[in-house]
């Protein structure tokens, strides 16, 4: 029984603050809640809105047809880049810098297997996610009694983008990806997690992040092998993406337009708009929705395991790139990491019941 208690309290990150200690992550928590309730909300269609009605058909949103055309123009047989700058300036997308071109894999993918093919894929992944998952939360203390909720916040984080209509969006599937690799990797244990996120690289740029991430921890252990492996995917995917600038940039034309700057400096509005837009939050009021996006992130901090800390970080450094870089259309990026975001609720009644007996000098 007292090495239950103790493998128990092992996990818990607020267990041991010092009453003031406690006092301030306290009063920090509640302000950052509070400032993203009074945020002013961005007004966008969210990606769960439905695409129809009983008695109306919406047009197809306007990217989503892009990829769509794209795929379609792919899969019978024609040259991806040509194709997809073709695309892009008929619907008055940018395509310069090169960066605005999406890499070619998913479209290729789409094109081999179809929209139906696709869709299975899609519920392997998820499947497979889900079993990653279950595993890592039994095995790692304080996670194993929460593993039945920690699944079904999964479930609701995954469940939001990975709709049939959504499945050309390449945030979803590199986020489903990243969700899988997170819920692989353990410290001396990262060949198949290394996979997952190479997949995941080779549909989105955005996906660095959690490959630096993971190599910086791996560094701080002092693995130096699993550090050198997530260097060399990051090296590889550099010069892959090089080649892709390469490939881009033969088809485009100096008269093209330059699209806008990414970095806009939205603020914490923007790291809460691009949560709740891309997951049900959107049904929520404002000021209700924007402090559950944060509210994880006391969980994911409490749960002292490796998970927790990589929860922490990988989520914190995702939301402040959503504060300083994206303008309110690209609030979709927030799929790379919606799948496993709100993993951390399942640990925010323990961190509270820590914090307050801290504060109490319990």
């Amino acid at each position: 029984m007292v090495g239950l208690r103790g493998r128990v309290a092992r996990w818990d990150r607020f267990a041991r603050l010092a009453p003031g200690a406690a006092m301030l992550v306290i009063a920090f928590a509640l302000l950052l809640l509070a400032a993203a309730a009074l945020t002013p909300r961005t007004d966008r269609t969210p990606v769960s809105a439905p695409e129809s009605s009983v008695t109306t058909m919406a047009p197809r949103d306007k990217d989503l047809a892009l990829y769509d055309e794209i795929a379609r123009r792919v899969g019978a047989g024609e040259a991806y880049y040509r194709v997809a700058v073709e695309e892009q300036r008929a619907r008055d997308f940018p395509v310069r810098p090169g960066l605005s071109v999406r890499l070619p894999t998913l479209a290729v993918l789409f094109g081999w297997l179809g929209t139906a093919g696709m869709a299975v894929l899609a519920g392997v992944l998820a499947v497979l996610t889900l079993g990653a998952w279950w595993l890592r939360l039994g095995e790692e203390p304080g996670g194993e009694e929460r593993r039945t909720i920690g699944l079904l916040l999964l479930v609701i984080g995954t469940g939001t983008g990975l709709k049939l209509d959504y499945l050309v969006l390449h945030e979803v599937w590199a986020g489903l990806l990243l969700a899988l690799a997170f819920g692989l990797h353990r410290p001396g244990k990262w060949g198949l997690a290394w996979l997952a996120a190479a997949a995941a690289l080779a549909i989105r740029e955005h996906a660095l992040p959690f490959v630096l991430l993971l190599a910086a921890m791996a560094a701080w252990r002092r693995d130096w092998r699993e550090t050198a492996a997530w260097g060399v995917l990051a090296l590889a995917f550099v010069i892959g993406l090089l080649v892709h600038l390469g490939q881009v940039n033969l088809v485009l034309s100096p008269a093209d337009p330059v699209a806008p700057s990414w970095l806009v400096f939205r603020g914490l509005g923007g790291w809460t708009a691009n949560v709740e837009l891309s997951t049900a939050l959107h049904l929520l009021p404002g000021w209700l929705a924007a402090p559950l996006v944060l509210l994880p992130l006391l969980g994911w901090a409490a749960w002292k395991t490796d998970a927790g800390l990589t929860g922490l970080l990988l989520f914190a450094g995702y939301g402040l790139l959503f504060m300083i870089a994206g303008g309110d259309d690209t609030f979709y990026w927030a799929l790379m990491v919606t799948p496993c975001w709100f993993i951390g609720l399942a640990f925010v009644p323990r961190a509270v019941r820590s914090l307050v007996n801290s504060a109490r000098g319990l």
